[in-house]
């Protein structure tokens, strides 16, 4: 059969090892597409620059605009990431009568409405597994597997590199500013490991996720999102003591007719699989209405193991599975969007912990507040303070105070919290993270 010929625009980290497969597996390759699967040209930025792959100098190009209008083409596999000039080579690779795969986040997130309509447009399709969750084949569940569900709830953890340095800080009890180096010296995390700590990551990833499952496009900037850059040690030692553990969760979820979401550290209860996925791993749990709650879990990024899902769907793209799931695959097109849930309406439980002077009636006025604004406690920890003579410099210890909630509203809650950093007694700042149930 007429082999399918692959555009790789971006030979970085992932994309060296796509090359691999397709050139050291190409036998076992060809098998499972039914035909074979050629590389027939790569673009990068710097072509004398050391990779640990072998292309042939012959189909290198600096170029990616060239790569997607070739002749020579049939599929562009684009993983430059970033927004520019990514969003420009799958528009030229669509225009020009190709397949894309691609495995960018942001810009499905921020482009895909635009990037699909034209794809089916002109009777081409986009394949996007290594998108989330890396080597977890969390898109195809979604697309077919559990299509007989409605989907009820989604809670993630999608960012290995946060996992990894909460795991890391909680074991080696070291501070977040030496795990993240750490993080660093084991290619965890970038140089500049922003987008993953606060939270943009996850939230890109929950966008695709959301898109999928409930059919209405909601934008990080629409939802609450936080990340872990201001976690403190003592919170996960203080949560592990209350019996959970501390998990960058994106969350969405079906509440009395809207969708709830948010991407938050989270408190989650030890016995639950989300709470024992440690290191850089990924999982993904997910509620159908027909199924129950169904788990995904595996090395969510990495070159080989997100390689191997761009290579799944060039494999898709080979036997035309991927073409027929497009035409059928209900995303980014014309619905009715679910009305998203204001965040002050979102009902749960939560974390608080203040550091307060050490004196009478302090536990007094921080319960009356939260009494006014209709919050109960479940439970209260402050350890033993040490001898008043001086931590504070005025014969006051300053001690952690940590309180544990029952159901309230974000509302209350954000409310009793301002009330709460007003009193002269507590230093700010304080922290507040939710809790899964």
């Amino acid at each position: 059969m007429h082999p399918l010929r692959v555009g790789l625009t971006g030979l970085g980290n992932v994309g060296a090892g796509v090359a691999r497969l397709l050139l050291e597996q190409s036998e076992r390759i060809a098998r499972r597409a039914g035909r074979p699967i050629v590389l027939t040209r790569v673009a990068v930025r710097d072509p004398s620059r050391s990779r640990d792959v072998a292309v042939d100098p012959a189909i290198i190009t600096t170029d990616p605009l060239a790569v997607a209008t070739a002749g020579d083409v049939d599929v562009v596999v684009e993983l430059m990431g970033g927004l520019c000039p990514a969003r420009r080579v799958v528009h030229a690779a669509l225009e020009a009568g190709k397949e894309v795969v691609t495995a960018n986040k942001a810009l499905l997130c921020e482009h895909g409405p635009e990037l699909f309509a034209a794809a089916r447009d002109r009777g081409r399709c986009i394949a996007f597994e290594a998108s989330v969750a890396g080597g977890i084949p969390i898109i195809a569940v979604l697309a077919q597997s559990m299509t007989a569900n409605q989907i009820t709830a989604i809670e993630a953890i999608i960012n290995g590199t946060s996992n990894f340095i909460l795991t890391q800080m909680f074991r080696t009890r070291a501070s977040y500013d030496d795990t993240v180096r750490e993080a660093q010296r084991l290619g965890y995390a970038e140089a500049d490991p922003a987008m993953d700590v606060n939270g943009t990551d996850a939230a890109q990833k929950l966008t695709i996720l959301t898109q999928l499952a409930y059919g209405t496009r909601v934008l990080p900037g629409q939802f609450p999102v936080r990340g872990i850059d201001t976690i403190e040690l003592t919170d996960l030692i203080y949560a592990h003591e209350m019996g959970y553990a501390v998990k960058l969760l994106a969350t969405a979820r079906l509440a009395k007719g809207q969708l709830e979401m948010h991407v938050q550290p989270t408190l989650i209860r030890h016995g639950r699989p989300l709470a024992q996925v440690d290191g850089a791993h990924n999982m993904i749990a997910l509620t159908g209405d027909a199924v129950g709650q169904t788990w995904y879990s595996g090395p969510g990024a990495g070159q080989m193991p997100t390689a191997s899902a761009v290579v799944a769907d060039i494999i898709d793209v080979a036997a035309g599975r991927a073409a027929v799931t497009f035409r059928r695959l209900d995303v980014w097109s014309e619905r009715t969007p679910c009305p998203l849930q204001p965040v002050a309406d979102m009902y749960r439980r939560y974390f608080l912990r203040f550091n307060v002077d050490d004196r009478p009636h302090v536990m007094a006025d921080i319960t009356d507040i939260l009494g006014r604004n209709g919050i109960s406690l479940a439970s209260v920890i402050q350890h033993e303070a040490p001898e008043p003579e001086a931590e504070n410099g005025k014969g006051t210890p300053i001690v952690p105070l940590v309180i544990m909630t029952h159901r309230t509203t974000e509302g209350q809650l954000r409310t009793a919290v301002s009330e709460l950093n007003a009193l002269d007694s507590v230093r700010t700042p304080s922290v507040c993270m939710p809790v899964a149930d």
